[in-house]
């Protein structure tokens, strides 16, 4: 019998520290909920469990920045509907005023809600937001520059690179030289009308040279002409107007369609004498005729057109399409020189390396559009392309229903001002219905990894309460076989008695 050491004593602490740590590590994952609260309990199941959880918590922001998407998609599309609306009236409008049966005076009141319509749109281009971000202005648009255009578009399927169109043949707009107001007043003998482009001009007895001259030059622009006088009194009629700060683009204004007519009536001598007050005549001045743009697609190598890519020209509006959606479109300046530089500074070259005269390089690229963090990790996003949707975008700016040919013109113009908006609706739509994918997608993923993670981390309380009965219940066993192991040593005090 020992009494110095108390091996029963020993080996029942043993045990029972054991069984306390055990006891302690069951009561840690039963009241956090987790078998994993220390590094040294599973050190790899730490790792991915850390990794799952950065990957959930970036999940489930990345869904809400999907759902922001979607948000400013709708945005976008429900502003897109009113344009669309709106475009529909101007063509219902266009189609009323294309009737002869309406007077210059109806058709001047139609071209009234025309021009309001026409700056409504401007005023939704400019004004619809989200987040104080302007959408429809252009500064979601894949950015594109050149020199030589304006008004340059290009759609979303157009690839980033350098693109060369050769100018070889300039548009041009239709003139007719009147002759040279001396400053005498109308006389009785002149005192008659005639017609410019069907829009007439009434000189009354005693008008000042200069009222004379208003009068044309207002019936003038009615018919889409404008009507100028030099320092001198020489008169110039040229096709096309500019109004409200509009630029004069049109195919009405520009090309082989840009007319002016000056038609007097046969039966009434005055008539001819009114129009011979400015040097006029019924069509025997032979007006110049307008001539359209013709250009050339070369490819450098950098942006390369495919051979079934075609152009196709209205007045100096070029529009280049090809397949898949590819599209580019722009505004030839008046004043193209005959050596055009790309945007360095450097005569532009084709593929073999040979420099191209009046060419125009137009560098597409790869920024500008709304970008959409959806995934979990870098660079998962999506893409969506805003294009404007100005009124000089849509070419409605100089939509002008006072004739005619100019009313005929402006339902195709609306025409295709409706097919862009839809095409861009279009587009949109198919962006939500991607992104509405995206965010199921990412709330299934978030759900499986929760599912993983929880594999590895979560408790089972069922078998962690086996494991903490037996731990706890072994516990007491201790304590008590510790309490008689200490009692032993005890015992050896009867043997000295």
């Amino acid at each position: 019998m020992l009494i110095n050491n108390n091996i029963s004593a020993v080996i029942a602490n043993k045990h029972l520290l054991r069984n306390e740590n055990s006891l302690t590590t069951s009561t840690e994952k039963l009241s956090s909920g987790y078998k994993i609260n220390h590094g040294y309990q599973n050190p790899s199941g730490l790792a991915i469990s850390n990794r799952m959880r950065a990957q959930i918590r970036a999940l489930d922001r990345a869904t809400d920045n999907t759902s922001d998407g979607i948000s400013v998609i709708q945005t976008a599309d429900g502003a897109l509907n009113e344009v669309t609306s709106m475009l529909q009236r101007m063509r219902e409008l266009a189609v009323q005023a294309a009737n002869d049966t309406n007077t210059p005076e109806d058709r001047a009141q139609i071209q009234k809600e025309v021009a309001q319509l026409r700056d409504e749109v401007d005023r939704v281009s400019s004004s619809t937001e989200f987040n104080s971000m302007q959408l429809l202005n252009g500064d979601m648009q894949t950015k594109a520059y050149a020199d030589g255009v304006t008004r340059l578009s290009v759609s979303s399927a157009v690839d980033p690179g350098t693109y060369l169109i050769q100018i070889t043949q300039q548009a041009t707009k239709a003139t007719l030289d009147g002759g040279t107001l001396t400053g005498a007043a109308v006389t009785e003998d002149q005192a008659g009308s005639f017609t410019v482009n069907g829009q007439k001009v009434t000189l009354t007895k005693g008008m000042t040279y200069d009222e004379a001259f208003e009068e044309l030059k207002k019936a003038a622009q009615l018919g889409d002409v404008t009507a100028t006088k030099d320092t001198l009194g020489k008169i110039t009629l040229t096709s096309g107007i500019q109004t409200d700060d509009y630029d004069e683009v049109l195919g009405n204004a520009w090309g082989k369609d840009a007319k002016i007519e000056i038609a007097t009536d046969q039966k009434d001598k005055k008539s001819a004498a009114a129009a011979s007050y400015f040097g006029l005549s019924d069509n025997t001045s032979n007006p110049t005729a307008g001539t359209e743009a013709k250009v050339t697609l070369t490819n450098n190598g950098s942006g390369s057109f495919s051979s079934s890519a075609t152009a196709s020209v209205d007045g100096k509006k070029v529009t280049v399409t090809d397949n898949n959606g590819f599209e580019m479109s722009f505004l030839l300046d008046d004043d193209l020189t005959t050596a055009t530089k790309s945007t360095n500074g450097s005569t532009v070259k084709d593929v073999n390396g040979k420099d191209v005269t009046n060419a125009i390089a137009i560098k597409v690229t790869d920024i500008g559009k709304m970008t959409f963090h959806v995934g979990a990790n870098k660079d998962q996003t999506i893409e969506v392309d805003i294009p404007s949707i100005s009124a000089k975008e849509l070419y409605l700016d100089q939509v002008n229903v006072n004739t005619f040919d100019s009313a005929s013109r402006a339902i195709t113009l609306a025409d295709n001002a409706i097919t862009k908006i839809s095409s861009m609706r279009a587009d949109l739509g198919a962006a939500q219905n991607r992104l509405e994918h995206t965010y199921d997608s990412n709330n299934a993923t978030s759900e499986n990894v929760n599912d993983a993670i929880s594999r590895i981390l979560d408790t089972d309380m069922a078998t962690e309460m086996v494991e903490f009965t037996k731990d706890n219940v072994l516990q007491q066993a201790g304590t008590s076989v510790l309490s008689q192991a200490n009692e032993l040593p005890q015992m050896a005090l009867q043997l000295l008695q």
